[in-house]
C-alpha cells in the first residue's frame, strides 16, 4: 500500500518507508561497508532508487526482498569503487579468545568474527551478512543478488569453510 502511494508521488509515503527501511539497511550495509559515510550514501541511493522505480516493483518478490536487493548492487558498486582507492594495510588474523568473562568474551568473539568476515570476499560475505544478521532464506538472497540458489549455496558453503579455518576457537567447539 505505501509503495501505490509513492508511486502516486506522496511524499508522506515515501517517509513512511524511508523510516521502516533506514535502519534495516543501516544495520545490514554497515555489517557489510564497515565505513558510515558509505552507508548513509548507500541508504540514500537506494531508497531514491526506489522512489524513482516504485512503479516497477512487479510485486514477484516481498517489498524487502526488492529494496535489499537495489541496497545490495549499491553497495557492491560502493565496494568496487572503494576498492580501488588506497587504504591502509590488510585484516590481520583474528587473535585468540583471552578472557573467561562472559560478556567480554561474547564481545571478543564479536570482534573476531567481524574481522574474519571483513577477509571474505564481497560475494560470499554478503551471503553470510544477508542469512545469519538480516535473515533472508537461500531463495531470498538468490532474488537479491539475481545469483542462482545453488550459487548462493555455493558461496554460502565456502565462507562458512573459511571463517572455519580463520575461527579457530569455533572449529575447535569452544563456544562457552
Amino acid at each position: 500500500m505505501l509503495l501505490e502511494r509513492i508511486v502516486a508521488g506522496d511524499r508522506d509515503a515515501f517517509r513512511a518507508l524511508y523510516l521502516v527501511y533506514h535502519k534495516r539497511l543501516g544495520r545490514f550495509l554497515l555489517r557489510f561497508l564497515r565505513r558510515h559515510d558509505l552507508v548513509e550514501e548507500v541508504i540514500n541511493d537506494t531508497l531514491y532508487a526506489v522512489w524513482c522505480k516504485a512503479r516497477e516493483f512487479r510485486g514477484e518478490s516481498r517489498l524487502s526482498t526488492w529494496i535489499f536487493g537495489i541496497a545490495y548492487r549499491k553497495a557492491m558498486k560502493a565496494v568496487r569503487k572503494d576498492s580501488r582507492e588506497p587504504r591502509g594495510g590488510e585484516a590481520d588474523d583474528p587473535p585468540p579468545l583471552t578472557t573467561q568473562d562472559p560478556s567480554e568474551r561474547q564481545r571478543e568473539l564479536r570482534e573476531s568474527l567481524d574481522r574474519a568476515l571483513a577477509t571474505l570476499p564481497p560475494p560470499q560475505r554478503m551471503v553470510i551478512e544477508l542469512a545469519y544478521f538480516v535473515g533472508h532464506s537461500c531463495e531470498e538472497i538468490a532474488a537479491i543478488t539475481s545469483t542462482p540458489v545453488n550459487t548462493i549455496k555455493t558461496r554460502m558453503f565456502h565462507a562458512r569453510e573459511r571463517l572455519r579455518g580463520l575461527l579457530p576457537e569455533w572449529r575447535e567447539g569452544d563456544q562457552r
